[in-house]
């Protein structure tokens, strides 16, 4: 973290098909290596999937399914006196949206679908529908920060 003074933050433009500067940066953290235009086909082929499965709009769905995955709280360890404790902490609602991303695009790599498309597409909507490996990924964090809340007076 700088010390002298504060960091500006990048302005993200919003996507050229959908006008949605979070789906912006969903595709930009899907990039690898710099792929912008691959990663753009992976998301908006995904998107599109989406609209044929089940006939809605994509773009309410994936905005749905970002907010089933986001977490509310998360456990951060702390040491204090040569003990280690999982600490519960809020989430900002930048780094919440951040681990939405990191989980949905982590999850869909895992899973057994053919392309990376389909497995987008396919997390994406066990997202929306509130099952799959991101929400449950969701549920242990609130679970753990739920067995350690005697350890939040620690809380910095």
């Amino acid at each position: 973290m700088a010390r002298r003074r504060k960091i500006l933050e990048r302005t993200i433009f919003p996507d050229p098909k959908y006008k949605s500067i979070v789906l912006s940066k969903f595709i930009n953290t899907v990039m690898r290596k710099g792929k912008k235009t691959i990663a753009e086909k992976i998301v908006y082929g995904a998107l599109d999937l989406i609209q044929e499965r089940i006939n809605q709009e994509p773009l309410e769905v994936f905005i749905q399914s970002l907010d089933n995955v986001r977490p509310l709280i998360k456990v951060v360890s702390r040491r204090i006196g040569g003990a280690t404790y999982q600490v519960p902490t809020e989430v900002t609602p930048k780094n919440a949206q951040a681990l939405a991303f990191r989980w949905i695009i982590g999850n869909s790599r895992k899973r057994a679908e053919k392309t990376m498309t389909e497995r987008l597409a396919a997390e994406l909507l066990a997202a929306y529908k509130k099952e799959g490996a991101s929400i449950k990924k969701r549920e242990d964090t609130h679970k753990m920060a739920e067995a350690n809340k005697a350890f939040a007076h620690f809380r910095v």
